[in-house]
């Protein structure tokens, strides 16, 4: 089989996995207080671990991992379950690299950028809906 095409393969069903395991985390946490994203939060920090954890194993141990691999365990499984982990570990990389305007620009460049797009959104919506 064609490796750009199991890649895709690999990602496509990690991708499925991980967004079942968001949804399986979500109404594990139903209890939470409505008024706090708690289950996001937690989602969150466990896959930025898990990508921290898995990173790692791959700059000590990537000989013994394949890029099909990588892929279905990174921005299949993880990137279903969370794309703040690979925001992370790009902003950890480009720190590791020494590019603080980079890091910084990236972060905050983000941060503003997606609540700016959430909120256009929002609006939008709003805006074609009402009538």
């Amino acid at each position: 089989m064609n490796s750009t095409l199991l890649g895709y393969l690999a990602v496509f069903f990690g991708g499925g996995i991980g967004a079942s395991l968001r949804h399986g985390v979500n109404r594990m946490m139903l209890a939470a207080p409505d008024k706090f994203p708690l289950s996001t939060l937690v989602i969150n920090v466990l896959g930025c671990l898990i990508m921290g954890a898995l990173a790692g194993w791959f700059v000590f141990r990537g000989a013994q991992t394949d890029q099909t691999t990588r892929l279905f365990l990174t921005t299949g499984i993880l990137g279903g379950f969370t794309t703040f982990s690979a925001f992370s570990l790009d902003a950890a990389l480009l720190w590791q690299r020494h590019d603080l305007m980079g890091f910084f620009g990236y972060v905050l460049g983000t941060m503003v950028l997606c609540l700016v797009a959430v909120f256009a959104g929002l609006a939008l919506t709003r805006m074609l809906l009402a009538h």
